[in-house]
C-alpha cells in the first residue's frame, strides 16, 4: 500500500544570479511499513527533502501525498495538525524540554495536540526504549544515547504514518549509534513503522530496507538492499 507519493518536488531559494536549486523535480513512492535511507553528500538536498516531507518547509513546486490526500493543498491549521499527528521527527540534536522529565518529553505531543497523554503509550515505548528506570530523570541527567531515545519515543507517540530521522546518530559514538539504529529497526518491525531516515553513514544506510541517493538535489540511484 502506498503510504507517501512525491511528485516532480521542487525547492529554489533566492533569485536571480543567486538562485540555488536544493530540489529539482524529485519523484519517489514509498510504501507503507518501508524503512528507507536517503543518502547523498553534504548540499545535496537530504535534509531540504525531509523538511518538505514532513511540513515543515514548503516547495517551489510539485507535491507531496501522504495516505492520498495532497499535503501542501492543506490550510495553515490543518498542515499543523498534519505536522503534529501525521509525522513524528528526530533530528541530530535531541531538542528536549530540560524542564521535563522522561515521561514528560515523551509524552509533549499529545499535550501539545490538546490532549490528555495516554500514559500506557508512554510506557510501552519507554519498555521498547529502555527507559524504564529513566521515567523522572531530567535530560541532562541522561547520556546523548538515552536523550536520542526519548526523542524517538516523543516521534512516535502519536504512532504517526511518517517518522522523518534527520541524521539521528550524527552527535553519537558508534555504539549508541548503532543502538539508535537497532531501535528504529524494531519499531519498523514491531509497529510497522514507515521511516525515512536521512544519513551520511553508508553501513547504516544498508541496513535499512532501501537507500535513494540524491546529488545536486536530484535522484542518482533508488535501490532495495539485499537482506
Amino acid at each position: 500500500m502506498e503510504l507517501l507519493k512525491v511528485e516532480a518536488l521542487s525547492k529554489l531559494y533566492g533569485s536571480g544570479d543567486g538562485q540555488v536549486t536544493a530540489l529539482d523535480r524529485v519523484s519517489f513512492s514509498v510504501q507503507k511499513g518501508e524503512f528507507v535511507a536517503i543518502i547523498g553528500p553534504s548540499g545535496s538536498g537530504k535534509s531540504t527533502l525531509l523538511h518538505i516531507l514532513g511540513a515543515v518547509d514548503t516547495p517551489t513546486s510539485g507535491k507531496v501525498y501522504v495516505d492520498g490526500q495532497d499535503v501542501f493543498a492543506k490550510n495553515a491549521e490543518q498542515l499543523a495538525i498534519f505536522r503534529r499527528r501525521q509525522v513524528g521527527l528526530i533530528y541530530q540534536f535531541y531538542n528536549l524540554i530540560p524542564v521535563l522529565n522522561v515521561h514528560e518529553n515523551i509524552a509533549l505531543p499529545q499535550l501539545l495536540d490538546g490532549r490528555k497523554p495516554d500514559k500506557a503509550r508512554v510506557r510501552e515505548l519507554m519498555g521498547l526504549l529502555g527507559l524504564e528506570k529513566r521515567e523522572t530523570h531530567l535530560p541532562n541527567q541522561l547520556s546523548g544515547g538515552q536523550q536520542q531515545r526519548v526523542s524517538i519515543g516523543r516521534a512516535l507517540v502519536n504512532s504517526p504514518a511518517l517518522l522523518l530521522a534527520d541524521e539521528p546518530t550524527g552527535n553519537l559514538d558508534s555504539r549508541a549509534s548503532q543502538d539508535i539504529v537497532e531501535l528504529l529497526k524494531l519499531s519498523n518491525r514491531q509497529y510497522g513503522q514507515t521511516i525515512i531516515i536521512i544519513t551520511h553513514d553508508e553501513n547504516i544506510a544498508h541496513q535499512a530496507g532501501r537507500v535513494i541517493a540524491l546529488e545536486d538535489g536530484r535522484i542518482t540511484y533508488d535501490q532495495v538492499n539485499s537482506r
